[in-house]
């Protein structure tokens, strides 16, 4: 992957990296990674793009938001971020919880976000699939936080060796607990919070997931898809929840395309 430019830090304390030239692209990663999860497209994107990497609130380098904080205040602590930037029209991409805050700002902040794309994000769980997330919220909270079962998750077995891996593994060894159990717990339940909205977003809005992530699933992203008036879903065969990692180029060539168009592809 290409180095990582330095950080720079808004005024209201988000660290974030800048790279290219162009229409801006916001990049939004996921609960316990850092901006570097998104390398493979920052390098790609950046060549037609002012590409936006921002840390998540108590992630990375940027400042802890309120614990007890749920999806709509982390959605409002990247408004801010947008004003800090002076960013007025921005195509937005978010991965996991990052496509959950992607979806609330399309929601939220209107004709500001030209383009929205999520890549695997999560969509009115099943009821055991949220008693399977508020369980993990439940040992975050008394401390025991797993560090491997997500990334079985993320991965599958047999690929600890992986390059991937490794690196999920690494950012998520080193993040604050304070802060990924606030994150966790408005990922946990923030699933439904902005699924009403779909049908009055009118951007081009891109779901994308692997054909095999057991939590964010196909069946979600076409859901999603369905009911947004200009979106598309694209499923990656072969692959998991760290499919930009896992599957960069072509991902990277989803994300292209996405970036090109006023509607819905054909």
């Amino acid at each position: 992957m290409s180095p990582i430019p330095q950080r720079s830090r808004t005024p209201g304390g988000a660290a974030y990296m800048e790279q290219g030239s162009g229409e801006p692209l916001l990049l939004i990663h996921g609960v316990g990674m850092r901006l570097e999860a998104w390398a493979p497209q920052i390098g790609a994107l950046s060549h037609t793009h002012r590409v936006i990497a921002v840390d998540m609130p108590g992630h990375g380098e940027s400042d802890r938001i309120a614990a007890g904080a749920l999806l709509q205040d982390f959605v409002a602590w990247f408004g801010k971020v947008l004003n800090d930037l002076r960013l007025e029209s921005v195509n937005v991409a978010g991965h996991s919880m990052g496509a959950l805050i992607a979806g609330g700002m399309a929601a939220s902040f209107g004709a500001r976000v030209k383009r929205v794309a999520l890549l695997n994000g999560v969509y009115r769980r099943d009821p055991e699939a949220r008693a399977a997330v508020l369980a993990r919220v439940d040992s975050i909270r008394e401390g025991r936080i797993d560090r491997d079962g997500p990334l079985r998750r993320w991965f599958g077995e047999g690929n600890e060796d992986s390059p991937a891996y490794r690196l999920t593994h690494g950012w998520l060894s080193k993040v604050d607990p304070e802060a990924y159990a606030t994150a966790y717990a408005a990922f946990a339940q923030g699933d439904a919070t902005y699924a009403d909205a779909w049908p009055n977003v009118a951007c081009p809005a891109l779901f994308l997931t692997g054909e095999h992530d057991p939590n964010s699933t196909p069946a979600m992203a076409k859901a999603m898809a369905a009911a947004a008036p200009a979106g598309w879903a694209r499923i990656i065969a072969g692959h998991r929840h760290m499919v930009n990692l896992t599957a960069p180029e072509t991902v990277d060539g989803i994300l292209k395309d996405w970036l090109s168009h006023e509607e819905v592809p054909a």
